[in-house]
């Protein structure tokens, strides 16, 4: 066992310039550093097993669920239930930085969605 940090977490790039970092990628869980520039958003896409929780470290993220839009401000977080399409975004002049915490892990769990 072994401090995490993003020094030493697996990094990786995302999306319209994104970066993220694996703090946890286990079996059963999945924890991600995640860094989105101005003006950025990713993909809509839904899980169908896992379910995921979006906690914004700082800036402010705006994350569609199911054609509803959520505004999320620093220390607050937001829960995606599997099978939700969803979408975030980053509609503002700052970075967004975020944690996501996703059981069971997501990255083979995804399909894009257009609606």
């Amino acid at each position: 066992m072994s401090v995490i940090s993003k020094k030493t977490a697996e990094h990786y790039k995302w999306g319209d310039n994104c970066d993220g970092w694996h703090f946890v990628k286990s079996r059963n869980l999945s924890v991600i550093h995640e860094s989105m520039p101005p003006n950025s958003f990713e993909k809509r896409h839904f899980h169908k097993s896992a379910e995921q929780f979006f906690f914004v470290l700082s800036g402010i993220a705006t994350i569609e669920l199911d054609g509803e839009s959520f505004t999320v401000p620093a220390a607050s977080g937001i829960h995606v239930s599997a099978g939700l399409k969803h979408q975030m975004r980053n509609n503002q002049k700052d970075d967004l930085v975020f944690l996501v915490v996703s059981t069971p892990p997501s990255h083979t769990d995804r399909f894009d969605t257009k609606k």
